[in-house]
């Protein structure tokens, strides 16, 4: 018997089990650390399979090309969250304002300060040159995350608590900081310290200055359907 089969041998089945259903996470972890640390087109499939301590062979069973690799990785770390998010908004029962905020900041929570962000910031530097990429990220991120936004502005329309405006121009002046933050954190404030910013300050400025600035005043009347301006 060889070393390897004598080895193979001696570990018990469940173990080998656990190994077998653990590979699949540990394969996502590689390749987003990989291609957050090198970038997406300069990292090869067989390091991705050598940081997760499998052949290349092996990773092609469960990811069938690098393209697919990141699709797993960005639904894993980004679709999921906002799935999640999407539920939390439709149980919500209290006031808009409050719904705004909770989720600008669990986003921040959830994406911004995990290893998430980094595929944020890959997405920013890489994906002119790989357009099935892009397009799997509009359709699977921002379209999502976009209505996900637009529909607590709505609501806060219809209500008559937010005062009428163009939802979709708000959902990207709501967004735009984040990935702003997120950038940060993978450039300038990764290396400077005098660039690092405060990212929970500064969401918290941010929910501060769109509520004010979505409040309808005091007496006015409330609007029933959709405000002026918005596609949805």
């Amino acid at each position: 018997m060889t070393q390897r089969a004598l080895s193979s041998a001696t570990v018990p089945a469940a173990t080998r089990q656990r190994r077998k259903e653990a590979r699949p996470q540990e394969l996502l972890d590689a390749a987003l650390d990989l291609f957050v640390e090198k970038g997406f087109a300069a990292t090869r499939s067989e390091e991705v399979a050598s940081r997760a301590g499998v052949s290349k062979g092996t990773l092609y069973l469960y990811y069938p090309s690098k393209e697919e690799l990141l699709k797993e990785v960005i639904r894993h770390n980004v679709v999921n969250q906002i799935a999640e998010g999407m539920e939390i908004v439709r149980a919500f029962e209290g006031s808009s304002s409050e719904l705004l905020g909770n989720v600008l900041r669990l986003w921040w929570e959830r994406v911004g300060e995990t290893r998430a962000s980094g595929i944020l910031k890959l997405m920013m530097s890489e994906v002119r040159n790989f357009p099935e990429i892009a397009q799997f990220w509009i359709d699977e991120v921002t379209a999502p995350a976009d209505r996900m936004i637009a529909g607590i502005v709505q609501r806060g329309i219809d209500s008559g608590e937010f005062r009428p405006v163009n939802v979709d121009d708000v959902v990207h002046a709501l967004i735009s900081p984040l990935l702003f933050l997120v950038m940060n954190k993978h450039s300038l404030g990764a290396c400077v310290a005098s660039a690092r910013l405060d990212p929970w300050a500064i969401i918290e400025a941010q929910i501060d200055l769109a509520l004010h600035g979505l409040h309808a005043p005091a007496g006015a009347p409330r609007r029933v359907g959709k405000a002026k301006g918005s596609k949805r």
